[in-house]
């Protein structure tokens, strides 16, 4: 009787396994059940490799539109700078004619235009 226990606690133990490897049962065995898990894996690490291209896909449009306004905005520095320059030969040229009237008129125009932009922005 106890070789029997033996036996069958032995046949328990090693179920399934056969001389050179496991023995496929009618169930899952494991060779399926891992490939289903790394199909799951794999489903999974697409999903992330899906949201990590439409991620890198829309900072790529952010970039791209940053770049754009940047470029906007070269070309309105570059205008104002040109305006500026022009401005500034005209107040070289009326400061180097010694004129005292022209001079006066000058101050006298800041001075007013001045008062006005201070009036309006206090009201």
């Amino acid at each position: 009787m106890n070789s029997r226990r033996e036996r069958n606690a032995r046949a328990a133990l090693f179920d399934g396994i056969e001389e050179g490897g496991i023995r496929a049962s009618s169930s899952y065995s494991s060779h399926e059940i891992d490939e289903q898990e790394n199909d799951r894996a794999v489903d999974g690490l697409q999903d992330r490799v899906n949201l990590l291209k439409r991620l890198s896909g829309d900072v790529h449009e952010e970039v791209e539109t940053h770049n754009r306004m940047l470029d906007r905005m070269g070309n309105d520095m570059d205008s104002s700078r040109g305006v500026l320059s022009g401005t500034m030969d005209k107040f070289k040229m009326v400061f180097e004619t010694k004129s005292s009237r022209r001079m006066f008129t000058l101050v006298a125009s800041f001075v007013v235009i001045f008062l006005v932009v201070y009036y309006l922005i206090s009201k």
